[in-house]
């Protein structure tokens, strides 16, 4: 991901059914581009904005108003052109978006659940 966009901020969220990092050009996970969720058995290459990404090979999975996702299965999943082509319009996307808000590019850990779990 930092390949693709090394002065992106990594927001790194400690939730409670994964651990999920997205990627902003600010601090905001609100204006995250892209996200990866790391779960037991699978991983997620997620796009914030995947509902707008041209899609031609239909890798992109989700019915949500904007989020769209690409299972990974498998670390050669990565370098499918058609995966780096999302990539790459997704990191445009997030420019695009962040245009003028930009901040310095940083990990920032947070945690989503109370201190105290069930």
């Amino acid at each position: 991901m930092l390949d693709a966009a090394p002065d992106a901020s990594e927001l790194i969220y400690d939730a409670y059914n994964a651990v999920t990092t997205a990627y902003s050009f600010t601090d905001r996970l609100g204006d995250a581009f892209c996200h990866v969720a790391a779960y037991r058995d699978y991983v997620n290459l997620g796009f914030n904005r995947g509902a707008g990404l041209p899609d031609p090979e239909r890798l992109l999975v989700g019915k949500g108003a904007r989020i769209r996702h690409v299972r990974v299965s498998a670390a050669a999943d990565l370098a499918r052109p058609a995966v780096r082509s999302l990539l790459r319009a997704a990191v445009g996307q997030g420019r695009d978006q962040s245009e003028g808000a930009r901040g310095q590019a940083q990990a920032i850990v947070k945690a989503v659940y109370a201190k105290k779990r069930r």
